[in-house]
């Protein structure tokens, strides 16, 4: 049984110093000893990290010991920049997606990498996908909007249109919460926007109508399982029967589009991912951990393997085959 981990995170040990170099506050990391470090916001922590995401030893480590045959990695959306000038977030793009393959030199078979755009500007970031897919990536991470612009923008429409054209395949990750001066304690933006940000990026490809404009070669993951779609889908197709607004632009009932995209399997409860295979089908559905990060499953794999519900055909999908048709990988 062949095992695909989609949804890791990375960073690197060390990066230039962005600050210095474009002025601001840039993310920068701050090491602590012992394999532990603070990423900080200019003079402010944002996150605790630990060499795994650094070190390449460690992370194969952690895969052996959970079974993980083949673990895909990608940026944190910190390091997006898609609130800075294009051209930074482009050199920015150029510095982490680089790293990203030094790391997955290491065990190159084992070890793959999504590459991260400026899509704050549609040309530039269509060049750098293409340059990272020659280069030795597996597709690319964005995140769900740039400023307020969502999935449906038609610069957004036009890079997907591009990444169905040369078969580079989109992991959607939610960013930059909703509302975080109502949150701020608990973690609660990652626990209540971030789900909440998932939706609203898979509905605007839906009641947009984009979906109909997209190809279907399209391949298009969405993390966290999909966020709370899957639990309010039958909401949204209530809506969409009852009030002609929200089918207006959208021509079919919108559960009639999970056959358009894919979502990771971390919903770390064992009826949340019975409901999401009842929903997104076993064919639609990817291992994804959010590896090494504490809102991540600590255990890679544990909930579907020990999915009693599943068929074995179904937990061999889920766990492996669909990612390695997903990503193309042989």
């Amino acid at each position: 049984m062949q095992i695909v981990d989609i949804h890791s995170h990375f960073f690197p040990k060390d990066w230039p110093d962005l600050a210095s170099r474009f002025g601001g506050d840039w993310p920068w990391m701050k090491h602590t000893g012992q394999g532990k470090a603070m990423v900080m916001m200019g003079d402010k922590p944002f996150r605790p990290v630990t060499e795994a995401c650094w070190e390449p030893s460690v992370r194969l480590e952690d895969m052996d010991r959970d079974g993980v045959d083949i673990q895909i990695m990608c940026a944190t959306p910190v390091l997006f920049a898609y609130q800075r000038p294009a051209e930074q977030a482009l050199a920015v793009a150029r510095i982490f997606n680089d790293a990203a393959l030094d790391i997955c030199a290491a065990r190159p078979d084992r070890l793959k990498a999504l590459c991260q755009v400026p899509l704050q500007d549609i040309d530039l970031a269509c060049a750098e996908v293409s340059r990272c897919m020659e280069n030795g990536h597996v597709g690319v991470q964005i995140g769900n909007h740039v400023g307020n612009k969502n999935l449906d923008d038609e610069g957004i429409i036009t890079f997907l249109h591009h990444c169905a054209d040369i078969g580079a395949s989109v992991l959607v990750h939610p960013w930059d919460m909703m509302a975080q001066e109502r949150m701020p304690k608990y973690m609660l933006p990652w626990l209540v926007s971030m789900p909440a940000e998932t939706q609203l990026s898979i509905l605007s490809l839906i009641l947009s109508g984009a979906f109909e404009r997209l190809p279907e070669s399209l391949k298009i993951c969405f993390a966290h399982g999909g966020g709370s779609l899957p639990y309010l889908l039958g909401r949204v197709d209530n809506a969409w029967l009852h009030r002609d607004i929200v089918r207006e632009d959208c021509p079919r009932l919108p559960s009639e589009y999970v056959n358009r995209f894919y979502v990771d399997s971390a919903v770390f409860n064992p009826g949340a991912l019975d409901l999401l295979v009842n929903v997104m089908g076993e064919d639609r559905i990817m291992l994804g951990s959010d590896y090494p990060f504490p809102l991540g499953e600590q255990q890679i794999g544990k909930l579907v393997k020990e999915q009693k519900s599943l068929t074995g055909e179904t937990r061999q999908k889920i766990l492996g085959t669909n990612a390695r048709n997903f990503f193309n990988i042989a």
